[in-house]
């Protein structure tokens, strides 16, 4: 089975590549934060890059960041069984390395009740349909 919504798929692609619709000012989407939030042991990557299927837990989600020890454990060359990154964004390394805590149910680690939402002057329903935008 193919998981597809040409809508959603379409937007999520363009977002990705950083030309997608966010109101927010130099928002770029992080495929690092993401991979370790949503697929922390990284299992989907595993299903999907069988080439990649020796590296364990979260370091899937940065093989180029691993030594060439765990490399080689894992069966991967950078540049001849997986390709080296075309780019790596500066964001990103604040991610690198990074392991998950604990084993929470929630994809970003939280526990107990979600704080409330912080309140933003340029968040929220009352911004984008608000005559003042200054809400």
């Amino acid at each position: 089975k193919v998981d597809y919504d040409v809508c959603s798929n379409y937007g999520n692609w363009l977002y990705s590549a950083g030309i997608g619709n966010d109101p927010r000012d130099n928002r770029k989407f992080n495929m690092i934060k993401q991979g370790l939030d949503y697929d922390r042991n990284g299992d989907y990557v595993r299903l999907w890059v069988p080439e990649l299927q020796g590296i364990k837990g979260a370091d899937i989600h940065t093989p180029w960041a691993l030594n060439s020890a765990a490399l080689s454990q894992a069966g991967v060359a950078l540049g001849e069984t997986y390709p080296q990154p075309v780019v790596t964004a500066p964001e990103w390394s604040r991610h690198i390395n990074q392991r998950p805590q604990g084993r929470s149910p929630h994809p970003r680690g939280r526990r107990g009740p979600a704080p409330p939402p912080m309140r933003h002057k340029d968040r929220g329903m009352d911004f984008y349909f608000s005559r003042e935008k200054d809400v």
